[in-house]
C-alpha cells in the first residue's frame, strides 16, 4: 500500500480506469486490489488472535505457561512468570551473548556435546534465594500523561494555529521539568536495607 502510494495512487479512489491505473508492472489498479486482499488477510489474522485470547482465558484445558516454555536463550526469559515490575531483584551478570542458554547448558570442550546442567526452575529458585527483598520502586507520577497530552496540542497547532504550538510547547517544558524535579512520596528510610535483628547470633549462641 505504501509503495503504490509512492507511485502516485490517490487516496479514496473507488473506480479505476485504464488511464488512471497505468500499464506494466506498476499498474496501480492491480496492486490496489492486492493491497485490498492483504487487508482482509490481516483482518483474519487479528480474528484468529482474538479467538485464541478468549480460548486461552476461558478453557480449563489450557494451564499456566511454565517459566521457560521455549527453552529460551536470552535474558528476557530469565525472570518470573509473570515478570516482576522491576524484572530482576539483582541485575544479572552477563558472561555470554546467550546468557540464559549458557546457564542451562554446558559444552564439552573435547566432543562439543551440549549437556543440560540446570532447569529454568532451578535457576529461578537460586535467583529468588539471593534476591534483594528491599526493592523500592519509584512512586507513580501523572506528569508523563501531561507530557503526552502536550504532543497532540502541538500537532493541532501545526494544522490550525501557531498559538497551540506555543501552548503545547510550554506544557511540554513544564511537564518535563516537573517530572524530573518531582520529589518521591516515600520516606528516605524506605531505601535503607532491613536492620539486623541479631537473630542469627542468638541462634548460634543457643546451638553452642
Amino acid at each position: 500500500m505504501h509503495v503504490i502510494g509512492l507511485q502516485g495512487q490517490p487516496r479514496r479512489m473507488m473506480n479505476w480506469t485504464e488511464a488512471r491505473a497505468g500499464e506494466g508492472f506498476f499498474n496501480l489498479g492491480f496492486w490496489n486490489r492486492v493491497a485490498s486482499v492483504g487487508s482482509y488477510i490481516l483482518a483474519v489474522g487479528v480474528l484468529v488472535f482474538l479467538i485464541n485470547v478468549v480460548y486461552t482465558h476461558t478453557s480449563k484445558k489450557v494451564g499456566k505457561a511454565p517459566l521457560d516454555p521455549w527453552d529460551a536463550r536470552s535474558l528476557e526469559w530469565m525472570t518470573t512468570n509473570p515478570p516482576k515490575v522491576h524484572n530482576f531483584d539483582v541485575v544479572p551478570t552477563v558472561h555470554a551473548l546467550d546468557e540464559f542458554f549458557h546457564r542451562k547448558y554446558e559444552e564439552d570442550p573435547e566432543t562439543g556435546a551440549v549437556t543440560k546442567v540446570a532447569t529454568a526452575e532451578e535457576i529461578m529458585a537460586e535467583q529468588e534465594a539471593n534476591a534483594d527483598k528491599n526493592i523500592h520502586m519509584p512512586s507513580p507520577s501523572y506528569w508523563p500523561m501531561v507530557l503526552a497530552l502536550a504532543l497532540p496540542i502541538m500537532a493541532y497547532g501545526v494544522i490550525f494555529t501557531r498559538v497551540l504550538i506555543v501552548v503545547g510547547g510550554l506544557l511540554l517544558l513544564l511537564s518535563m521539568f516537573a517530572w524530573a524535579l518531582e520529589p518521591s512520596v516515600a520516606d528516605d528510610s524506605d531505601y535503607d536495607p532491613p536492620a539486623d535483628t541479631g537473630g542469627a547470633s542468638k541462634e548460634l549462641a543457643l546451638d553452642v
